[in-house]
């Protein structure tokens, strides 16, 4: 019977990332293709008729077409457990995604041939960088023209700062697309298009050496692909495990996720050089999996509304040690008090399994009533350490929000304090005329457009947003500040946030150095702690 460590060492958690439109959502549908829980994969399409990705669940995101949330999904392959944690690939949601880098051991990451690398990876990127976690690359869409191969490759060491190694080489692309090149094994994998990805694929596999590949190949590029080869042996970087799984060489695949072309390949490829689940820190040091008996996890993410028939919230958490068991007791440190993990699940988007047990590296859903915040650390641990806090990023647009009916003011608030929880938007209040006025702060305006929808589809809320000027936000460090004390400029806002944590609101960046100066012994902060 198999231990925990070695039920632990199978797991591979990893987090998808790219730029809009890259591909990433079709990606993740064949993966799931290869692990039996798709039977057939359906592309993602803007239009109402055509089907909406598996991994997308909320209403919007199936009407409009992209990924708003985070989604998490789990699959079985070539005795792996594998968790993929797809994220928003829009800017407007990048704060979620944040988060989910934070839950995740390694990142793949999507670039679209004809594109390479796009403002918003070059964003991710810098989180994946400042943790420190292995990045693979899948350079998508070789079944459409792309760029030059040492420009793609040259892109991502300039823009990113990591050096790369290439493990397989594209022959072609777009019309003349022909297949990719293994250069471990010195063997073509031929390209097919599998009815559009809707299957799995067949690899066929030819030797360079073989004189049948001139019948399937035109002989300028098999000349292209000789000088190509030779080239990057003598001035690439050399494949080196230990660099990939520190963070400092990407390992970068070539292929065709709407063709199905590529996938298998790296799939496989990905599951064995990646790493089993990593240590985390805490406050009481690194809890290292392979090491620590005890249950620990913490919430990176919370969704309500899941089920519209429930109205329930579930909190989403990464295991990081131990072995769960449905409904056992543990620690909610945060709360101080025990706390029951009951109606455990795993998802395939909005459908879900209530599982019996999971081990260090899974991700699970738990039923929130009401008490989890994100950063949150449950252990079964007579040590109540906590894992460390995971960063709330500053809104950059802000707008005063009222619900049009007054009479659904309880409505409005319950609403807008639960989306908040969920950490899409921040809340900040401010006394006006003896009533609390309600102030929104978002990374990215679309979420706006969300917040609005989401109070009118799961509260039966109409609102009104007025947009503010401010552009920048400060969290009071100093515990002694009174805030009504503080002496600041014409264009700043004094409020609270969720907890009731001060902040001051500004319009302009120079304030924040003058209201400082004026202020002996005031300390402000850029981040907030979730």
């Amino acid at each position: 019977m198999a231990s925990v460590f070695d039920e632990i060492k199978t797991r591979r958690t990893f987090a998808i990332i790219s730029h809009p439109d890259a591909g990433k959502t079709t990606l993740t549908e064949k993966f799931l293709l290869y692990g039996g829980v798709l039977n057939t994969a359906g592309s993602v399409k803007g239009k109402a008729t055509a089907k909406h990705a598996v991994s997308d669940w909320m209403q919007i995101e199936k009407e409009r077409g992209i990924s708003v949330t985070s989604s998490v999904l789990q699959f079985a392959y070539d005795g792996f457990h594998v968790n993929i944690l797809d994220t928003p690939g829009h800017q407007d949601f990048s704060e979620d995604t944040y988060r989910t880098l934070m839950a995740a051991d390694c990142a793949v990451m999507v670039i679209d041939g004809s594109k390479g690398v796009e403002a918003q990876t070059r964003k991710l990127f810098k989180v994946c960088g400042m943790r420190g976690i292995p990045v693979f690359t899948f350079i998508n869409k070789l079944d459409r023209d792309a760029l030059d191969t040492f420009d793609l490759l040259d892109d991502i060491e300039k823009e990113l700062g990591i050096a790369t190694c290439p493990v397989n080489w594209p022959i072609g692309s777009g019309k003349r697309f022909r297949g990719v090149y293994d250069r471990q094994t010195k063997e073509v994998e031929l390209f097919s298009d599998t009815r559009k990805g809707s299957v799995m694929g067949r690899c066929e596999m030819i030797a360079l050496s073989d004189p049948s590949i001139r019948e399937r190949i035109d002989a300028d590029q098999l000349e292209q692909l000789e000088e190509e080869i030779e080239l990057q042996d003598g001035a690439g970087s050399e494949y080196d495990l230990e660099a990939i799984r520190a963070g400092k060489l990407s390992p970068v695949f070539f292929g065709s996720a709407l063709t199905n072309f590529g996938v298998q390949t790296f799939l496989e490829h990905f599951l064995q050089m990646s790493t089993e689940p990593l240590p985390r820190t805490s406050d009481a040091g690194s809890i290292d999996p392979m090491k620590e008996q005890e249950f620990s996890a913490f919430v990176f993410k919370i969704q309500a509304n899941m089920n519209k028939a429930h109205r329930d919230r579930i909190a989403f958490m990464r295991i990081c040690s131990g072995k769960f068991t449905a409904g056992m007791k543990a620690w909610h440190v945060q709360g101080d008090r025990e706390v029951r993990l009951s109606q455990p699940q795993q998802m395939m988007a909005e459908k879900r399994t209530i599982i019996e047990e999971a081990y260090g590296g899974d991700i699970i859903g738990i039923f929130d009533p009401g008490i989890y915040s994100i950063g949150d650390t449950i252990t079964t641990s007579d040590e109540h350490f906590s894992y460390e806090g995971i960063p709330t990023f500053s809104p950059e647009h802000f707008a005063r929000v009222r619900q049009d009916d007054t009479m659904k003011r309880k409505q409005f608030m319950k609403g807008i304090n639960q989306i908040a929880q969920e950490g899409a938007i921040q809340i900040f209040q401010e006394l006006k005329g003896g009533m609390e006025e309600i102030i929104v702060g978002v990374v990215g305006v679309l979420q706006f457009d969300v917040l609005a929808y989401r109070l009118k589809n799961e509260y039966n809320v109409d609102i009104h947003m007025e947009s503010l000027p401010y552009t920048t936000i400060r969290w009071i460090e100093s515990s002694q500040t009174d805030l009504d004390k503080i002496t600041g400029t014409s264009d700043m806002k004094k409020v609270k946030d969720l907890k009731g944590r001060p902040l001051l609101l500004f319009v302009h960046d120079w304030s924040v150095g003058m209201t400082l100066d004026r202020n002996e012994g005031l300390e402000l902060s850029e981040f907030g702690k979730a």
